[in-house]
């Protein structure tokens, strides 16, 4: 168990998982292009001991695999797996009082202390000028902290025991605001703190915010798990780190004693200013939007603290070993929590929100004539209103009698559903919906609409291996290519606007519509800027596809119908070109890249990676 960020960063090194930087680096878009280099290697956590213009150290790439992730909370990995057994079932604690001695044993770390005499987080009051700098991407509109711990409490029932602990992203610097006096909260109403906001509004009072940057890993984890409602994080973060949370309270904040920095103030009912850009998740910029701003009110440090960060971009980035470690942990609490699913895997690759791919049951129609989703329909809905599934835009469900198909085999699951899906009958579509605040594929911020590929029963369809050549001789329409079985992906000239892309479907339309049976191979047909780059991996296939779209808007079909509302076609047509509306995407710098080389050449800090 560590007792402070700087213990585990020790430990990782002492076992080989960590490299320290010794070359003085610009935190303005070079330490996170080497984090992104290294990241890409699959290589060790990173200790920059010289951030040029700060006194402070960063680390980053802490937890950039799943390797290390587990290695970091080893004591405590299998107590945390108990606990989460237990809840699901708790019988099993009668059942087997021994197996679970230990989880009981664990949860006594569970308690925040109070810990009013070693305060090492107060040791210096300093700015946050003086924090280091790091700036990700070009366009960011400045400085962001990103593996903040965002605390607050609820007005109405005050304590650590109800408490909200959320990763929402701090603005620094930039833009409108007052330097060294305000930063900028990112984060929506319906989350744990906006929920607290609008409680204090209600009263007239300002929120007290509390933003907790470093200390034991565990608390930097607790922050992003998914935690029931009326869950403290808190008592998560302490079971997790095999040592209770301590706290104190000062100027009537709280405090985190084993952070390594925190920084608090007041946010006011209706204080708003321009938040963004930022490199985001999508791998696309967040754009400027009006966000709660924080009036600072102090900052703290401990003695020789070190400013831990990630970086966001295109998947798969650091948060995406986040995501694999709480699945891990989790195990089977999606299945337990909506009855009928077996598995739901969020695609990381096409930005984790944008794509679904779940597996179910089908115990309406098995034995029917003529197998169809029906089961699968009401747990499609049952997902799309849970949690952060609720953020999906494309969901794709199946279920098989035999359980051969699993959603984490990407390209096996996609070949198994287009198969067998039934296009005019098994396409269905939420329209005037909310999406993801960082997806721009939507018609306006948040709003956007929603589509459910739903496959059950016998093989309908045979999925091409090689490209049709109906689909190599088109006016308009060029560079087919082979994704992968059953989808071709093809190029067209640059979107303009929606109707003269709905004129340009149509003369597609008019070439194929009496070549079915030439094309009934491809169930998909996916329209993009450059086909040879959306082709070229896996992974590309999937972000172009599944970020660019908007169903409602961008989903067009080859002999496509409506009868009783209910929309149909012989083979599906996704317009994933980038629209005028959308958000750039980040992209590195040519020249920042040629600065870093050095450190990977021969005599620098990270020449074997």
């Amino acid at each position: 168990m560590y007792k402070s960020l700087e213990a585990c960063l020790i430990d990782l090194e002492k076992h080989g998982h960590l490299v320290r930087v010794k070359e003085e680096v610009d935190p303005y878009l070079e330490m996170a292009a080497i984090h992104l280099r290294v990241h890409e290697a699959k290589g060790p956590a990173l200790l920059f001991e010289h951030v040029k213009g700060c006194n402070y150290r960063a680390a980053s790439n802490i937890f950039g695999t799943l390797e290390r992730s587990r290695f970091i909370f080893r004591d405590t990995y299998t107590t945390i797996q108990k606990l989460i057994v237990l809840k699901n079932n708790p019988a099993a604690a009668f059942k087997q009082p021994i197996k679970h001695a230990g989880a009981a044993i664990g949860a006594l770390h569970a308690l925040p202390l109070k810990n009013p005499i070693n305060k090492p987080v107060l040791q210096n009051e300093i700015t946050i000028h003086q924090l280091p700098q790091i700036h990700h991407w070009k366009m960011d509109g400045g400085a962001f902290v990103t593996l903040p711990q965002v605390y607050t409490e609820d007005i109405d029932k005050p304590g650590v025991m109800n408490a909200n602990l959320g990763m929402y992203r701090i603005q620094l610097s930039g833009n409108e605001y007052v330097p060294d006096k305000e930063a900028g909260l990112h984060y929506q109403l319906h989350r744990g703190i906006g929920v607290h906001q609008t409680k204090a509004n209600e009263k007239g009072q300002p929120l007290k915010v509390s933003v907790f940057v470093g200390g034991p890993p565990a608390h930097t984890l607790a922050a992003v798990m998914p935690l029931p409602e009326g869950l403290s994080e808190l008592t998560f973060a302490g079971v997790l780190a095999g040592r209770r949370f301590r706290y104190v309270y000062k100027d009537g904040y709280c405090i985190s004693t084993d952070a390594d920095f925190v920084i608090t103030g007041e946010v006011h009912d209706g204080d708003n200013k321009p938040e963004g850009p930022f490199g985001d998740h999508l791998g696309y910029y967040s754009l400027q939007h009006p966000f709660p701003v924080m009036k600072v009110h102090k900052v703290y440090a401990r003695n020789n603290a070190i400013w831990p960060f990630t970086v966001v971009g295109r998947p798969p980035q650091e948060d995406t070993s986040f995501g694999q470690l709480i699945h891990d942990m989790t195990g089977d609490a999606i299945p337990n929590e909506i009855p009928g699913v077996k598995e739901v895997h969020a695609v990381d690759a096409a930005g984790v929100h944008p794509l679904l791919l779940a597996v179910g049951s089908e115990r309406y129609t098995p034995y029917a004539p003529a197998k169809q989703p029906a089961e699968l329909l009401t747990i499609a809905n049952h997902i799309l209103g849970t949690g952060q599934l609720s953020l999906a835009k494309f969901l794709f469900i199946t279920a098989d009698d035999d359980n051969s198909v699993h959603a984490h085999d990407v390209v096996a699951f996609l070949q198994y559903v287009l198969s067998r899906i039934d296009l005019g009958r098994d396409v269905h579509f939420y329209t005037n919906t909310t999406i993801d605040t960082l997806d721009y594929s939507g018609t306006s911020l948040n709003s956007g609409s929603k589509v459910v590929f739903a496959a059950y029963g016998d093989v309908k369809r045979n999925l091409t291996t090689e490209v049709p050549a109906a689909l190599t001789e088109l006016q308009q329409f060029k560079n087919a290519r082979l994704a992968m079985p059953g989808v071709v992906c093809m190029q067209m000239d640059p979107f303009t606007t929606q109707q003269q892309a709905e004129e340009a479907i149509e003369v597609l339309n008019i070439q194929l519509k009496s070549k079915t049976a030439a094309i009934a191979g491809v169930p998909f047909i996916v329209l993009c800027d450059d086909a040879t780059f959306a082709v070229s991996t896996l992974n590309n296939f999937l972000w172009i596809t599944f970020t660019r779209c908007n169903p409602s808007h961008d989903i067009h079909g080859i002999n496509s119908f409506v009868k009783n509302k209910h929309w149909g076609c012989s083979n599906v047509i996704i317009d994933a070109r980038i629209k005028p509306h959308h958000a750039p995407p980040v992209e590195k710098d040519a020249g920042v890249e040629s600065k870093i080389e050095k450190l990977f050449r021969k005599g620098g800090s990270l020449y074997d990676i």
